[in-house]
């Protein structure tokens, strides 16, 4: 069997699609990688318990497990950091509920917000302590004597190309960024993305065309897998270089 790579994406403190999702999968071989892409908290029940799982695949896996830094878990850095409101206050953004899923309280139903008490325990540091659940790593790595050159860029890079994500430092752009033109634009080595939850992405575009618009979306280069876990969807993963699909429904 030759070495395979599994991709996992968005997961969004959805455990019981990710329990769903490996049993599903094939058992992996100490040659195989198993690669999440991050957004393993926020919206969901159970970011904490999403955590501490994926914790435990890279401490007990008998094969290599690569946990990349979303950009929920980049926000969150930067919370624990400096806070930052604008991101942790939106209902939508999920963030009340990774807070009581690390306190004990109860899931947030839509809309619900912070209470005086629960912003003065975030922002204290109480709830959530430093270095627990950071399961991250930065996303890419970059070749050296490169750095200099790419600080300063976001996805385009000379000539209008998209870069490929190994290519852009810092890691910022590659974390955030959803823009139609990457979609549509990129060409190079293949790509596999979360972040930009597929049935928002144009279907035309797509070799996959799936009757499903929530399905995973395929286009020539880029492959995408938020498949909308943590917020009434579900979580898919893909294999490659085979580009065999496993999904938790």
């Amino acid at each position: 069997m030759g070495r395979r790579t599994f991709v996992v994406g968005d997961i969004h403190g959805d455990l019981d699609a990710l329990r769903k999702l490996v049993g599903k999968m094939p058992t992996l071989e100490p040659t195989d990688t198993l690669v999440f892409l991050g957004d393993y908290v926020d919206r969901g029940p159970h970011s904490a318990e999403v955590v501490e799982v994926v914790r435990g695949f890279q401490r007990d896996a008998g094969f290599e497990v690569v946990c990349l830094r979303g950009n929920h878990e980049d926000a969150w850095l930067r919370v624990l950091d400096r806070r930052w409101d604008e991101f942790v206050f939106p209902p939508g953004n999920g963030c009340l509920a990774t807070m009581r899923s690390y306190t004990g309280g109860p899931h947030p139903e839509p809309g619900t917000l912070f209470t005086p008490e629960e912003q003065e325990g975030l922002f204290s540091g109480a709830f959530f302590p430093r270095g627990r659940g950071r399961v991250v790593r930065e996303p890419a790595a970059v070749p050296r004597g490169r750095a200099r050159d790419l600080r300063a860029r976001g996805p385009r890079g000379d000539q209008g190309r998209f870069l490929h994500p190994s290519e852009i430092v810092p890691p910022h752009a590659m974390l955030w960024t959803r823009t139609k033109s990457f979609f549509t634009d990129y060409r190079g080595k293949r790509v596999v993305v979360g972040h930009t939850v597929t049935d928002c992405l144009p279907a035309d575009l797509s070799t996959h065309t799936p009757a499903d618009p929530t399905d995973f979306w395929a286009g020539e280069c880029v492959v995408a897998i938020d498949t909308g876990a943590g917020k009434d969807g579900f979580l898919t993963a893909i294999e490659l270089p085979a580009l065999r699909v496993w999904e938790s429904r």
